[in-house]
């Protein structure tokens, strides 16, 4: 077994739960983990038979194009689309961060994590 990465992608969007960030948008970073079997990429040097870190980032993208109210939802959603790419991979992890969250104080990010 391996890991493959993704971290720090960054996207502007339109998510949120209250009107207002919807309407203004916010930049938000995501960290995306597969856990698969990739030895026999490593041995062959094939990227056919391995998890494409291109296709996890167009994932992410997609993601992000749909306009949800939760990080929760979001991370779900990459989940659900990278389990569909590769049904064969062991665990997926993903972490969705919004800066600057509307709280009401001071916080750079605010992050929901995913296993599944």
């Amino acid at each position: 077994m391996g890991l493959i990465a993704l971290e720090g992608i960054e996207f502007f969007a339109y998510h949120g739960f209250y009107k207002e960030e919807r309407k203004i948008g916010n930049k938000y970073s995501i960290d995306i983990i597969v856990e698969a079997d990739i030895d026999k990429a490593a041995a062959e040097d094939n990227l056919q038979v391995t998890v494409n870190y291109e296709n996890l980032y167009k994932i992410a993208r997609q993601a992000m194009e749909e306009q949800t109210k939760l990080l929760e939802h979001i991370a779900q959603r990459i989940i659900e689309l990278t389990y569909v790419q590769y049904p064969l991979i062991e665990s997926v992890t993903v972490s969705v961060s919004k800066f600057n969250p509307p709280i009401g104080g001071v916080c750079q990010r605010a992050r929901v994590t995913l296993k599944k």
